[in-house]
């Protein structure tokens, strides 16, 4: 479990990383200009980035469901080369997938305006600019969006109806919520990515209808509430975090 957090806070720290800087320069500099490659190289990173976390969002799921489906085996299923595989696959696939997004973009004719209604650059932001027709490029984003966010997401759902199956089956109702207590943050951490996740690809592929500023708040959310909430939730459920970071904080005022 650790060894998946490391990776989710290393993942949050990059995606922060591509985005926040760009945003203070708009609201502390007025600097409301971004280079097309620069621009580019964001999108790739953000949406590689965000695929990245749903995949590991999937194997944290998986790993609680080998701990409390199959507890006496997870040493020997989830050894250390099994996690980093898995974490490498999670990694390949939010590049490899995500990889043709800027080419896509850089081959498309823009002849409309150059003003991108957000605070950062993103791939149905740069389709709405284009003045060719897009609809391959949309189909492809749909298909990419369902094949990595969406497939983890019923697959992750999956793997808690299995726990939820295993753990109502326990004989007390002690030991049943001790079990699910163990899946809380993980539960958190969820809802805190995918719901603002839905709602953001709603909005950008079928709220035309809906305003600018609800469009640009949803978006942000999306990408910044996220790496905010993860280690706050983190180190308030887990035991060990949370002592560690006491401690720590305790050695700094004595």
């Amino acid at each position: 479990m650790y060894l998946f957090l490391c990776m989710l806070s290393v993942n949050d720290l990059m995606l922060c990383t591509t985005v926040v800087p760009k945003i203070l320069s708009i609201f502390w500099f007025d600097d409301r200009e971004i280079n097309f490659k620069a621009c580019l190289i964001q999108i790739f990173f953000i949406h590689s980035l965000s695929t990245m976390e749903s995949g590991f969002l999937l194997a944290m799921a998986f790993d609680r469901y080998v701990a409390i489906c199959n507890p006496l085996r997870h040493s020997t299923i989830l050894t250390h080369g099994v996690i980093m595989a898995l974490s490498l696959a999670i990694v390949l696939r939010g590049v490899i997938l995500l990889t043709p997004h800027p080419f896509l973009l850089m081959r498309l004719p823009y002849c409309k305006t150059n003003i991108i209604a957000h605070t950062y650059c993103e791939f149905m932001a740069l389709i709405k600019l284009a003045c060719a027709n897009t609809r391959v490029h949309r189909l492809y984003g749909l298909i990419l969006a369902f094949l990595t966010g969406g497939l983890d997401f019923i697959m992750i759902i999956c793997s808690y109806i299995l726990i939820f199956h295993a753990v109502f089956r326990l004989p007390s109702k002690e030991a049943r919520l001790k079990t699910l207590s163990t899946c809380g943050s993980h539960v958190w951490v969820i809802l805190v990515f995918y719901i603002p996740a839905f709602f953001s690809f709603i909005t950008h592929r079928f709220g035309h209808n809906i305003a600018p500023h609800i469009h640009i708040l949803i978006a942000n959310i999306y990408l910044l509430i996220p790496p905010m909430m993860n280690p706050i939730i983190y180190g308030v459920k887990t035991k060990i975090i949370r002592e560690n970071i006491l401690k720590v904080l305790t050695n700094m005022y004595v």
